[in-house]
């Protein structure tokens, strides 16, 4: 099982974000435990280690360190901001 770790960036945005979205992003966090490839995850084009996932209108940017079995998710935003701020 992998330990999901949230940069302070993350943490920020996802108190942000509304509610009805917020609860699904928690849920999908939790569900990195288990499994941190995800069905729909893609691999962040131009970058060596960072991976996505879509939930609904916003993304989850993260890395996966299989060694230590941790996933860091670094940003957490709508899709319209997630690339700027990678």
């Amino acid at each position: 099982m992998y330990k999901v770790v949230l940069s302070k960036k993350a943490e920020k945005q996802l108190d942000s974000i509304p509610n009805p979205y917020y609860l699904s992003i928690k849920d999908h966090l939790k569900g990195l435990e288990e499994n941190p490839r995800p069905y729909g995850y893609t691999k962040l084009f131009g970058y060596s280690d960072l991976y996505r996932i879509r939930i609904n209108n916003y993304r989850i940017v993260y890395s996966i360190y299989d060694d230590i079995l941790k996933v860091e998710v670094i940003n957490i935003d709508h899709r319209k901001q997630i690339y700027k701020n990678i």
